[in-house]
């Protein structure tokens, strides 16, 4: 079964910006700012790029230009990118863009700003999905609270593996966040299967610089 890697990386940055104006320091988004020697997203995409994926696409929406700019031409052979017209737009509409520039049955979907998520955490995601009794009603999710077989979809997020086209239904016409989205897939019986961490790193998205700072620890 043909599974697609989307990471959406079009987001405001809003939360970072202001910790960095209150801090007195460089604004810099916080995908570019450096990780492991390279940077927050390009992590998150060589991550991506190692599991067991046949491509990749990095969806951008704000400050496309000044991401663009520090990784293209790292990437340009490896992932698609494409940009939301019009930026303003929730994730939901992010996920959708990139889950229309593909063919392929499945999707693992990811947010730029989870550079800590192992290549064997997205792997295990996969092979659950897949092996499930039924893979087309089946969401294979990094469990923020159960593991195993969920009897909720509250509070969960990216990254999860799901199929794409179903997903897309669900997606289409809606411009919001992505729990509701998921709360409403649940409703209509989808199997929720929550993943173990590798490690504590792994549920932490840089949203503010505190994040960025105890990740680098």
């Amino acid at each position: 079964m043909s599974i697609s890697t989307i990471i959406t990386a079009a987001g405001k940055n809003s939360r970072m910006r202001r910790d960095q104006i209150s801090r007195n320091i460089e604004l810099k988004n916080k995908l570019i700012l450096p990780f492991k020697n390279k940077t927050v997203i390009e992590t998150t995409i060589d991550n991506a790029l190692s599991a067991n994926v046949d491509d990749c696409i990095v969806v951008l929406g704000h400050y496309s230009s000044e991401i663009k700019e520090a990784i293209f031409d790292n990437y340009k052979d490896s992932v698609k990118f494409i940009e939301n017209n019009p930026v303003d737009v929730g994730l939901s509409v992010s996920l959708f863009n990139g889950l229309s520039n593909t063919d392929s049955e499945f999707a693992l979907c990811i947010t730029a700003d989870q550079p800590t998520v192992s290549t064997e955490t997205f792997n295990r995601m996969i092979e659950v999905s897949q092996n499930s009794q039924d893979p087309y009603r089946t969401i294979s999710i990094l469990r923020r609270r159960k593991t195993g077989l969920l009897d909720t979809a509250e509070g969960l997020g990216m990254p999860f593996v799901a199929p794409r086209e179903n997903l897309m239904k669900y997606l289409e016409n809606e411009d919001d966040n992505l729990n509701p989205i998921l709360r409403k897939i649940f409703a209509d019986g989808y199997m929720f299967y929550g993943i173990k961490e590798k490690n504590e790193e792994e549920l932490i998205n840089i949203n503010h610089y505190d994040d960025y700072l105890k990740l680098l620890d």
